[in-house]
């Protein structure tokens, strides 16, 4: 009786520690209803497959930034989610762009880059952020690193690393129904 008490006891414990989890999980990935200004691109060298971008011009469209490097295998296992996204949703208002910044030296070679983008398939704009600027604005510190920006140009979700893949597709769908 008293191994069978303590094995309730500890099954209660467990699923008490469990709720608590899940609910700090859940307000972790919550999404910010009404987020911080997204920062401008900044100290950008050079914008890959477009013009130069500026997120003022962006206004009104849901922006997806990818912050990633071409040798990151986290950021290579997240691409095909974000080339997709690209494909599926930019003829309704979604802009993506992927903003490279350098993990080492070898990646601050726009060289190396364009070769990256072309072996990759990648279509949207790409922004060089090799000292770092775009990502000390946006206070990141993760490769990959996505920020869903709103209509009205502030960031209203991120995820880091991999996963919850269908937790940002539905967000993307969510932002792109709002009106602007």
């Amino acid at each position: 009786m008293n191994a069978r008490l303590r094995t309730l006891a500890l099954a209660a414990a467990f699923s008490a520690f469990a709720a608590t989890v899940a609910t700090s999980t859940a307000a972790i990935a919550a999404p910010l209803e009404n987020g911080p200004p997204a920062p401008e691109f900044t100290g950008i060298t050079q914008w890959l497959n477009s013009e130069p971008l500026k997120l003022q011009q962006l206004r009104g469209k849901v922006v997806l930034v990818d912050f990633w490097t071409y040798s990151c295998i986290n950021c290579a296992n997240t691409l095909p989610y974000v080339k997709s996204w690209n494909q599926k949703y930019k003829d309704q208002g979604l802009t993506v762009i992927g903003v490279h910044t350098p993990e080492y030296p070898f990646e601050r070679d726009t060289g190396n880059v364009k070769t990256a983008i072309k072996r990759l398939g990648i279509s949207y704009p790409v922004a060089l952020d090799n000292q770092y600027a775009t990502w000390n604005a946006y206070n990141n510190q993760y490769w990959p690193a996505f920020y869903l920006i709103d209509k009205k140009g502030q960031i209203v979700y991120s995820h880091f690393g991999e996963g919850d893949y269908a937790q940002t597709e539905a967000r993307i769908q969510a932002l792109l129904a709002q009106k602007s």
